[in-house]
């Protein structure tokens, strides 16, 4: 069976299993992109460059909703052009153009997805007393790591070396909303030896932030509140040096852990997707706009979860 919408949505549970969508947040996406990458398209083909008359060249075997299906399955599983390109009984080189076609039109609808929480939102009653000197808005940040496959020439490998990973790594941020779990803002996709709190800086994220709406993260971005134009940071106290550490501070950890929980859980769901989680063959190219799309989807999902609890 050629792996097709039109086979493919007769079997839910397959259509689950291979893309990590439903069929319902599926066709919602394709009513959200399709326009886009329609205009997009049309772009390209009245470009001024262009020396072909509109509609020459050899058509493409897959239709629109299949090139995204495609694109998503590829971001899911993350296989070979040439496995997905028997899948989907179509050339290596047909799977590379949809990619190129689909991934900046996915990339984009996640970014649309993206949205800081607003300053004017209504304060929570505090958590826990501890946490008293913390905004009552927070967005949380954190990183994580991609392996690569190793550059040939040794100075750009040993560029790309991380330490702490023991590899060759790309490190991407994320930055995600305390309350609901989605993700406001993706960072630049940077060299793996980057410290967390040096992309933090990069990313700008920190001027972009709303009045009132404070940042927290883990030790890795100890020196946050100095940075935040209203010194409204947040991260874990360190123990002393050659001392206890009090039991104040302990208490205070645990509550900004529960706190702070949440971008590892958003974290884990973006990690589901292979195209972030497996080697790096796209040689580092295109990153960033992986994980916006992927990005997207997660929010999606995590929205769609409200509107279902909402209902009950």
């Amino acid at each position: 069976m050629i792996a097709r919408y039109d086979s493919l949505h007769r079997h839910p549970v397959v259509f689950r299993a291979l893309t990590g969508v439903s069929l319902a947040e599926f066709d919602t996406l394709i009513a959200d992109v399709l326009p886009q990458y329609a205009a997009t398209e049309r772009l390209h083909h009245t470009r001024p460059a262009r020396q072909r008359a509109i509609g020459a060249g050899h058509p493409l075997r897959l239709d629109s909703r299949d090139q995204v299906l495609l694109t998503v399955v590829w971001l899911r599983k993350y296989l070979t052009h040439e496995l997905l390109g028997w899948l989907f009984a179509v050339s290596d080189s047909t799977v590379t153009r949809c990619l190129a076609r689909l991934l900046p039109v996915l990339a984009a609808a996640g970014v649309d997805t993206m949205r800081l929480p607003p300053p004017a939102h209504c304060p929570r009653l505090q958590r826990d007393t501890l946490l008293a000197e913390l905004p009552e808005l927070l967005v949380i940040v954190d990183s994580f790591v991609q392996r690569v496959q190793r550059p040939t020439e040794r100075a750009a490998a040993d560029s790309w070396y991380a330490g702490k990973k023991k590899q060759h790594t790309m490190k991407s941020q994320l930055v995600v909303d305390e309350d609901s779990g989605a993700i406001v803002e993706v960072g630049p996709s940077v060299k793996g030896p980057t410290a967390d709190l040096t992309l933090l800086k990069q990313s700008g994220v920190l001027d972009r932030l709303p009045p009132g709406v404070g940042i927290g993260g883990d030790l890795a971005y100890m020196g946050v509140q100095a940075l935040h134009p209203a010194g409204l940071g947040a991260t874990p106290r360190k123990k002393p040096r050659g001392k206890e550490r009090p039991a104040a501070d302990r208490a205070f950890n645990k509550a900004l852990a529960q706190r702070r929980i949440v971008v590892e859980h958003t974290m884990g769901r973006v990690r589901r997707w292979e195209c972030l989680t497996q080697t790096d063959r796209e040689h580092r190219a295109h990153h960033r706009e992986r994980v916006q799309a992927v990005s997207g989807w997660v929010n999606r999902q995590l929205r769609g979860r409200e509107r279902v609890a909402a209902a009950v």
